[in-house]
């Protein structure tokens, strides 16, 4: 009896560990950042709205930003973001879709940071391209802490700087991306 209670005991926890494995992570109130350093002003802007998705099991992961979601100091720049640069009503969200290059060195089982890298493709204003962004990735307290910093040339997604503002925009934008995600139930 002893030697069956403990087969089922272990063929529970290996499921149990198994599912945890298997579990989608999940948040609405990711942060990301952008940050333009140019002579004359630097530009930043901060979005703490984004949608973000990553199943355990595949690595896959997306995300969605509302472009119009973003925040800036000054009410000025913010209209000029939206109406000239990114065209928000135009091109309203930003998207995301990759996957994890590594996903088996990652033990969501087990406390820790995991350095990782992300790959797939970024669509901004119209634009789809390929990226390859490092980061890492926090595993505790049930869930998942994602962080990455990456700089995006503007002119890769046909946005414009025009010449009368050439010394206060960069055309590379330093974007960070900071995810707190929680177990997606059901």
């Amino acid at each position: 009896m002893r030697y069956l209670k403990f087969w089922l005991s272990l063929f529970i926890l290996i499921a149990a560990l198994t599912a945890g494995a298997q579990e989608r992570f999940y948040t609405k109130t990711g942060v990301v950042r952008f940050y333009s350093k140019a002579p004359l002003e630097n530009i930043e802007a901060v979005n703490n709205t984004v949608t973000a998705v990553l199943d355990a099991a595949s690595g896959n992961m997306q995300f969605a930003v509302q472009m119009k979601g973003f925040a800036f100091e000054k009410a000025l720049m913010q209209q000029h973001f939206n109406e000239n640069y990114v065209e928000s009503d135009k091109f309203p969200r930003a998207v995301f879709k990759g996957a994890l290059t590594d996903k088996e060195a990652i033990a969501y089982n087990k406390e820790g940071v995991y350095h990782v890298v992300v790959k797939g493709a970024l669509t901004l204003h119209g634009v789809t391209k390929q990226l390859e962004v490092p980061g890492t990735l926090q595993v505790g307290s049930g869930r998942l802490l994602g962080k990455a910093t990456f700089a995006l040339q503007l002119s890769d997604y046909n946005i414009a700087i025009p010449a009368l503002v050439k010394d206060k925009v960069s055309n590379t934008v330093t974007i960070t991306v900071h995810l707190d995600l929680q177990p997606l139930k059901g």
